[in-house]
């Protein structure tokens, strides 16, 4: 089945008693057993270690990336804990993307280094920089790609070869294009890293997270952390997500397209001094991004004239999109980064990667792309 049937009917059946079309929400804590000789013979037991709403959600995500299996977990960062605390021990290294989401630099820098794990965050622009930055103790590379706000790309067939080489995993941020546009595992990643709270809810209902491994023994390494340490997804979250995914081909489409017109209304109005989008020929990573994804996403970044204050100005006063710190809804969003989703990364380091204090990122929705440029235009207009 191509995409848009897998998205709709992968990993749900009828409901064996009743029929009914959409998987049951099994809110239960606890399941009956028949006996003790055949304890788990129905395959669930408590719904800390697996519930039945939640794995319909697991088999389609995994059969949509193409990977082994995948575990759900109650947010994106309850899923990076995971990977991190399954692949990494006291004494191990790992590469991260210079630019990265703000909540797992600090879930690096403040969490997992207390506990004798060094980490290297470098500009996966160049794949080069991954090679030098191996060590002898390097267990695992985690590109986000494209980086969160700065939309900077990795190419991930020539890490994966790098990593391959090394004999150690890569694992690929794959939030911002989904699996619909972007599938790591076929250009040699071995886990995909999701935030389901955006792109496969789409709806700004839930939070989530699911992490793809390419071979059932990552995938046992995984749900062995994910039972210990409780994170797992809850049924009303999975019976949402499930929800919301069989739509995601048609509203990533619409909100691409969105998206590309409006950062090329951006990059000729004169008050924008930049504009980031993949789509434009205007972006460093341009070729990249075609030869690589089958879509350019709908994440947009830009810097107005007139700096931070002009910024904040824009972002205070927008109507119709909404100030917040998600993204991949319905709903279009404006966000500061650097006061907002990455304000905990230092300012410096911020500066360096370029998250400046002047740029917006915008999430594009599902709104008229005329209404959308028509809020955009009255903002950047009342700046002068």
């Amino acid at each position: 089945m191509r995409f848009s049937s897998r998205q709709i009917h992968a990993g749900v059946e009828p409901d064996p008693v009743t029929g009914s079309i959409l998987t049951p929400i099994y809110q239960t804590a606890a399941y009956v057993q028949d006996s003790v000789d055949s304890y788990l013979a129905k395959g669930y037991s408590y719904s800390r270690s697996g519930n039945p709403t939640v794995r319909a959600l697991e088999k389609r995500i995994a059969d949509l990336e193409g990977g082994a299996d995948c575990t759900a977990y109650s947010t994106g960062m309850a899923g990076i804990n995971c990977m991190l605390t399954a692949f990494l021990s006291a004494g191990d290294h790992a590469i991260l993307s210079d630019v990265v989401y703000g909540g797992t630099y600090r879930l690096c820098n403040q969490v997992f280094s207390r506990f004798g794990i060094d980490f290297s965050f470098v500009d996966m622009a160049d794949v080069e920089n991954v090679r030098r930055n191996l060590r002898e103790n390097t267990k695992l590379v985690v590109s986000e790609t494209p980086g969160n706000p700065t939309l900077k790309l990795a190419d991930i067939a020539a890490i994966s070869e790098i990593t391959q080489g090394a004999g150690i995993l890569h694992a690929v941020d794959n939030t911002f294009l989904t699996p619909y546009y972007q599938r790591p595992l076929e250009l040699g990643a071995d886990l995909v890293l999701h935030s389901t709270t955006k792109y496969f809810d789409g709806h700004n209902a839930t939070v989530g997270g699911a992490v793809v491994a390419r071979t059932s023994e990552q995938d046992e390494a995984l749900r062995f952390v994910q039972n210990a340490s409780g994170i797992i997804m809850s049924p009303q979250v999975a019976w949402l997500t499930l929800q919301g995914s069989k739509t995601l081909s048609l509203r990533m489409d619409q909100q691409s397209e969105t998206a590309f017109k409006i950062a090329t209304f951006l990059e000729s109005h004169p008050a924008v001094e930049r504009v980031g989008y993949p789509g434009l020929e205007s972006f460093p990573q341009h070729e990249l991004a075609k030869s690589q994804a089958s879509g350019y996403g709908a994440m947009i970044w830009c810097e107005v004239i007139g700096g931070v204050q002009a910024g904040k100005a824009l972002m205070d006063s927008i109507k119709l999109w909404s100030l917040a710190e998600s993204l991949g809804s319905v709903e279009s969003l404006v966000t500061h980064p650097a006061s907002m989703t990455h304000a905990d990364i230092e300012p410096a380091v911020r500066e360096q990667v370029g998250i400046t204090d002047g740029l917006v990122r915008l999430s594009v929705g599902m709104e008229d792309s005329e209404d959308l440029i028509a809020a955009l235009c009255k903002a950047l207009d009342d700046l002068a």
